[in-house]
């Protein structure tokens, strides 16, 4: 028994040593990155694909996903908010939580499944393939000709992408609740508008920049760790989406602490 106890804590120590040594990685990785973008910026040859695929190929995917994510939330509330006899309020509540948190992280989570998972694939396979050597060996540094590109992209189409997910989902949310539940729309749209504030949409767009960010360091350094063969490139684009999507919440967990407490002193600095 002791040696199953000895041999077990031996495999977590283990496994925290990984975890500290890859974080460390991670970090060395996302400061080389930050330096070529300061001091360098891309080319705009290789920057504009990167944003057609990231940017233009998801944006139907990411309004889809909006659409029926407003859909979902009317269908869920409108029932509860009618026994209340509050049913016109149906649209502050589903377009708050929409321009919120709903629209930011799903569009994230569904942008790191799709865009995440693609540069980590991509990126493992030109590891494989020693293009990434060669790149080094023709005196192109691969972070700058690979990641800058790819960052930037993210941290400027994302929060577009999340504004075009929210659109979505308040029309999505609107056609459910006036056209098939029969709430006034003039009464819908009043309230929505007297809740929904300027700080509500400023959160919802700040919080994409760093979903964002963290979705491209996280899957060009996995890309860029790829291990080698075709089982190589898979676990890349596994890990790219898992270890986004927790960065995901993690973050939306912690800017929605910050944000608040923001709020809050700015509304004692002003009262």
């Amino acid at each position: 028994m002791a040696e199953y106890a000895v041999s077990g804590l031996a495999y977590i120590w283990n496994m925290l040593l990984d975890a500290i040594e890859g974080l460390g990685d991670f970090a060395g990785f996302s400061g080389r990155m930050f330096m070529w973008l300061v001091f360098r910026l891309p080319r705009w040859r290789t920057f504009f694909p990167v944003s057609y695929s990231i940017g233009y190929q998801s944006l139907f995917v990411v309004m889809i996903t909006g659409f029926f994510i407003g859909m979902v939330l009317a269908v869920q509330t409108v029932s509860q908010f009618t026994r209340l006899g509050f049913s016109t309020w149906t649209g502050s509540i589903i377009n708050v939580s929409v321009i919120r948190e709903l629209g930011p992280v799903l569009a994230a989570t569904m942008l790191a499944g799709r865009i995440g998972s693609s540069m980590a694939a991509e990126l493992a396979t030109m590891r494989v393939n020693e293009q990434i050597d060669a790149l080094s060996c023709l005196g192109v540094n691969p972070i700058y000709y690979l990641v800058v590109p790819r960052f930037l992209a993210c941290v400027l189409l994302i929060p577009l992408l999340t504004a075009a997910a929210d659109i979505a989902g308040i029309f999505g949310g609107a056609l459910i609740c006036i056209r098939v539940y029969g709430i006034e729309a003039n009464f819908y749209w009043q309230h929505s508008q007297e809740i929904v504030a300027l700080w509500d949409i400023g959160t919802g767009m700040v919080k994409p920049i760093f979903f964002g960010g963290v979705i491209a360091l996280i899957s060009c350094h996995r890309g860029f760790r790829s291990g080698a063969g075709a089982a190589g490139v898979g676990r890349a684009a596994t890990q790219a989406f898992v270890l986004s999507f927790v960065a995901i919440l993690a973050l939306d967990f912690l800017l929605a602490i910050f944000l608040n407490s923001l709020h809050d002193r700015l509304g004692v600095f002003s009262g």
